[in-house]
């Protein structure tokens, strides 16, 4: 159930969320997700920037109650989970963070929106580099999200292991970069996340790699209830009655699939 507050995380941190069980929120594949992301665009009119403002604004309160860094590294991929990640070093930056931002790709395979999130965040003056900075206290994995098919390749394949190596803790936005979202499948590399922050509703995947997942959270994106019968699935209650930002706990314990 939610409206459980005060959650303790591994290290000992209370972070006060509201907890939601995970029996009491719909399990999405990635087809799923997809097929909300485009009813949200299409039929709403709620455009990605507006959910990717959402987005970056939960996972920079995460990063901020979880962690409590000085300094902060985006790493941001060229899509949409890239542009979310940006508007999270934002939010960060506003809160005091020293945050800097690394891309995975160049500003021309950016898509429009996360390219619109990247000129404000230079324009804020935020440094953004090809270089990772190995002096974060908290690096942030926004570089792959729900449509990765395989593993990953290239720069971010080279980032993933990068951080993998830092021994630094790392904030994943809607999944670990190389996690599979519907099968669960663990890709080589795969981001091993402390703390991972899920969009709308989890995915199916997460259940099944708790250890690259880690602390798992959920962000509310303003997807209204309804959108989530258009896919098939019923969510039984809003986990974000409290709260827009909340804590699932027992993750590994859902069975079976929408």
């Amino acid at each position: 159930m939610s409206g459980a507050r005060g959650s303790r995380s591994p290290d000992g941190a209370v972070l006060d969320l509201p907890v939601v069980e995970a029996d009491r929120l719909a399990w999405l594949t990635a087809a799923q997700m997809r097929e909300i992301d485009r009813v949200m665009v299409e039929d709403l009119g709620i455009a990605l920037v507006q959910m990717m403002e959402n987005a970056g604004r939960a996972l920079a309160d995460l990063v901020v109650r979880r962690f409590d860094p000085g300094t902060a590294l985006i790493m941001a991929g060229p899509g949409g989970n890239g542009g979310g990640g940006i508007a999270a070093a934002r939010h960060l930056a506003n809160r005091g963070v020293r945050v800097r931002i690394v891309l995975a790709a160049g500003v021309p395979r950016m898509g429009r929106v996360p390219r619109l999130q990247l000129g404000i965040a230079q324009r804020m003056g935020i440094p953004v580099s090809v270089r990772p900075d190995p002096d974060a206290e908290v690096l942030v994995d926004a570089l792959l999200g729900y449509s990765l098919e395989g593993d990953p390749r290239g720069p971010a394949a080279e980032l993933i292991g990068w951080a993998n190596g830092t021994g630094a803790p790392v904030a994943a936005l809607d999944l670990p970069s190389g996690l599979d979202a519907t099968s669960g499948r663990v890709g080589d590399p795969c981001i091993r996340a402390t703390a991972t922050l899920t969009l709308a509703m989890p995915k199916i995947g997460l259940r099944e790699a708790p250890a690259v997942v880690g602390e798992l959270y959920l962000a509310d994106i303003s997807v209204p209830p309804a959108v989530y019968r258009t896919v098939g699935s019923e969510v039984p209650t809003t986990p974000f009655r409290d709260a827009p930002l909340v804590r699932v706990a027992e993750a590994r314990s859902v069975q079976g699939a929408p």
